[in-house]
C-alpha cells in the first residue's frame, strides 16, 4: 500500500482534540540529526543507555540461546519472550497511572536497580552450573516487572530532558542509540557464547546498569521541562482509557502497534529456528541475522532523526513494507540473501516504532503521557505474550517459513486495513492514475476531481 504524495494536499486541521488527523505535521520538517544531544541532560542519559542497551542486547541473545539449548524448543524461546512481556499486558497501564503520579528520575533509578539485580542473579545461576530454564522463566518475568515502570518512565522522561521542541528528534536517537547497542551487543554476545559460555553475557548486563544510573545521579533537576504530577485520585485509568477511546489519531496507530508487535516481532523465535533448523549456522547465524537487522534499524532511526516528521501515512506505509519484506524473507533459499534481507526489514520495522511512538507522544496532552505511553507500550510489547507462543507452535509445528511468513502477512493485512480506515476518516480517497509514463496510487481529498490521463 502506498500513500503518496496526494494525501499532504488534505486539510490538517491544527488542534488536539480533532479526530481528523492522519497527515499533520507535528514538528519542523528541517531538523539537525543530533540536535538535542545538546541538552545536557540528554547527553548523560544518553551515554547511560548506550552502555546499558549494548548490555541488554547481549543478555537477549544470552537467554535466547540458553533456553533453545537447554530444551531444543522454539517454542520454549517463545515462552521466554512471552514471560518478559507478560507483565506488560497485565499490568502496563497501571504502571502507567503511576508514572504520571510518580517523579520519573527516581522511578527510573528503582526501576534500572532491579533490571541490574537480574542480570547478576541470572549470571550467578549460569556461571556456577545451576541454571535451568524455569530460572530463565522467572528472570525473564522479573525484567518483565520491571518494565512496567521503566519503559513508561523512559518514554515520558525524554519530553522532560528536552522539551516538545526536540521531542521527535531525541526519540529517533534513542532508537538509534538501541540499535547501535544492537549492533554491538548481538556480536559480543555470540563470541562469549562460542568462547566462554551465557552466564558472562549475563554478568555483562547487570554490571551495564552502572552507566545509566550514574547519568541519572548526575542529571540537573533544575534544568529538566517541568510537569504537573497528577494527583493521586480515583479513576485515573478509566481517565486514560477513555482519553484514547476519543481520539482516532491516538488509538488507530496504537492498534497498528498492538498487530505489528503481537505477530511481526517475533524475531527471537524466527531468527534462532532459521539459524538452527533452515541454515544449520549456529550461534554466530544468529548474532549475525540481528546485527544485519540492528544495521538496518539503525539507518532507520538516523533518518527518523533527520526528518523531523511523525507522519500516520508514513507510518502506514512503513508498516506495510515490513510486512511484505517479512514474507518475501521467509522464502529465502539462501543463508545469505535470507541475512541481507534483514536490513530493509529493520528500517522499516524501525520506522514503525519510532513514527508513532513520536506521533502518539506529541498528540497526548503531558498530564496524561504516562498513561497514554502505557498503553502504547503494552500493546506494542504486552501482545508479545499472546503472539509468541502461537508463533512458537506453529514454527515448531509447521516449520520457521511458514511462522514468519504467517506474520508477515498478518502485519500487511492490518497496515492495510488501517490505512484505508484512516484515509476514509480523513476525507480522503485513493487516486490511480499515471505520471511521467509511471503508474501512480495516492491518497487526495475526496471532494477534488482530478485529471487522472497520462501525464505528457
Amino acid at each position: 500500500m502506498s500513500t503518496g504524495s496526494g494525501a499532504d494536499s488534505a486539510p490538517a486541521p491544527t488542534t488536539h482534540n480533532s479526530p481528523h488527523a492522519p497527515d499533520t505535521p507535528r514538528t519542523p520538517r528541517k531538523s539537525s540529526m543530533f540536535s538535542s544531544l545538546r541538552v545536557r541532560n540528554y547527553r548523560l542519559f544518553f551515554l547511560g543507555q548506550v552502555v546499558s542497551n549494548t548490555g541488554t542486547w547481549m543478555q537477549r541473545i544470552a537467554q535466547d540461546w540458553l533456553v533453545l539449548s537447554l530444551t531444543g524448543s522454539s517454542a520454549a524461546v517463545g515462552i521466554t519472550t512471552a514471560l518478559q512481556f507478560l507483565p506488560m499486558l497485565l499490568f502496563g497501564l497501571y504502571g502507567g497511572v503511576l508514572v504520571d503520579r510518580l517523579p520519573k528520575r527516581p522511578a527510573l533509578l528503582v526501576t534500572q536497580s532491579a533490571m541490574a539485580v537480574t542480570g547478576l542473579v541470572l549470571a550467578a545461576l549460569t556461571l556456577t552450573g545451576h541454571v535451568q530454564v524455569w530460572h530463565v522463566y522467572l528472570a525473564a518475568f522479573a525484567v518483565g516487572l520491571a518494565t512496567v515502570v521503566d519503559n513508561p518512565a523512559r518514554q515520558s522522561f525524554v519530553s522532560e530532558m528536552v522539551g516538545p521542541k526536540q521531542l521527535q528528534n531525541a526519540v529517533s536517537l534513542n532508537s538509534a542509540n538501541f540499535q547501535s547497542a544492537r549492533l554491538i551487543g548481538p556480536a559480543v554476545a555470540g563470541v562469549m557464547i562460542t568462547g566462554v559460555g551465557t552466564g558472562w553475557a549475563f554478568l555483562a548486563n547487570g554490571l551495564s546498569f552502572v552507566a545509566p544510573i550514574a547519568g541519572l545521579l548526575l542529571m540537573r533537576a533544575r534544568e529538566l521541562h517541568v510537569v504537573e504530577r497528577t494527583p493521586r485520585g480515583k479513576g485515573q485509568l478509566r481517565e486514560g482509557l477513555r482519553y484514547v477511546a476519543g481520539r482516532p489519531d491516538l488509538i488507530w496507530p496504537i492498534v497498528l502497534v498492538g498487530f505489528i508487535g503481537t505477530f511481526g516481532f517475533n524475531f527471537p523465535v524466527w531468527l534462532s529456528a532459521y539459524a538452527d533448523h533452515v541454515f544449520h549456522a549456529g550461534a554466530g547465524g544468529y548474532s549475525l541475522f540481528n546485527t544485519v537487522m540492528a544495521v538496518g534499524s539503525l539507518i532507520g532511526a538516523l533518518l527518523a532523526a533527520r526528518r523531523g516528521t511523525a507522519r500516520l501515512r508514513v507510518l502506514i506505509a512503513a508498516a506495510a513494507a515490513f510486512g511484505a519484506l517479512e514474507v518475501v524473507a521467509a522464502l529465502a533459499p539462501s543463508y545469505w540473501l535470507f541475512a541481507l534481507l534483514m536490513a530493509p526489514i529493520g528500517i522499516f520495522g524501525l520506522t514503525v516504532n519510532v513514527t508513532a511512538n513520536t506521533a502518539v507522544q506529541m498528540s497526548t496532552d503531558p498530564a496524561m503521557r504516562g498513561r497514554v505511553m502505557a498503553l502504547f507500550m503494552m500493546v506494542f510489547m504486552g501482545g508479545t505474550p499472546l503472539g509468541a507462543p502461537v508463533v512458537g507452535w506453529v514454527t515448531d509445528a509447521y516449520g520457521p517459513r511458514i511462522g514468519f511468513a504467517l506474520g508477515g502477512a498478518i502485519s500487511v493485512t492490518a497496515a492495510v486495513t488501517i490505512g484505508l480506515v484512516l484515509a476514509r476518516m480523513g476525507g480522503l480517497r485513493l487516486a490511480v492514475g499515471w505520471h511521467h509514463g509511471h503508474p501512480r496510487l495516492r491518497f487526495v481529498p475526496r471532494e477534488v476531481r482530478e485529471n487522472l490521463a497520462p501525464a505528457a
